[in-house]
């Protein structure tokens, strides 16, 4: 019996089905350009906030960064697994944002009138292994952006 070596079939099938992929792909990256899929992501500012165990007390220093001046006010949150929770702001009444006043957290205020100056440091109690610090930085722009997240 002879059988009939034609493979003639195989590159053509092979082939379109090829093309077709690479169409289909290129078509998706025209279409992603096309409609503004890929210039929506919004870039994040750049100031940053330090923590580190001094002793039973954890110490937030401000590190400020290259949008040190659209800061409006910084919010420090301490937890340090027990029942004393700190939370602190720091205004910079420069802002235009000092009405966020009206709404003073119940626990561990503390108040700082002025801009946020780099190297500002607040203290707060700490267990180590257990404390949970955490700051957030609001802007002129009203969009607020976690500049750290630290477990110490």
């Amino acid at each position: 019996m002879k059988f009939r070596e034609n493979e003639d079939a195989v590159s053509p099938v092979i082939g379109v089905i090829l093309m077709v992929a690479i169409t289909v792909i290129l078509a998706a990256v025209i279409a992603a350009f096309v409609f503004g899929m890929g210039g929506s992501v919004e870039s994040n500012k750049v100031v940053a906030a330090t923590a580190q165990l001094q002793g039973e007390n954890v110490v937030v220093t401000y590190q400020g960064g290259a949008d040190n001046d659209q800061v409006a006010w910084l919010r420090i949150y301490v937890d340090n697994g027990s029942d004393t929770k700190v939370t602190k702001y720091v205004y910079n009444t420069t802002g235009g944002k000092t009405d966020i006043k009206d709404t003073k957290p119940v626990i561990g205020t503390d108040w700082k009138d002025g801009a946020p100056e780099v190297g500002v440091k607040i203290s707060a109690p700490a267990v180590p292994g257990k404390t949970l610090v955490t700051v957030v930085a609001r802007f002129t722009d009203g969009k607020e952006q976690v500049i750290l997240d630290r477990n110490l």
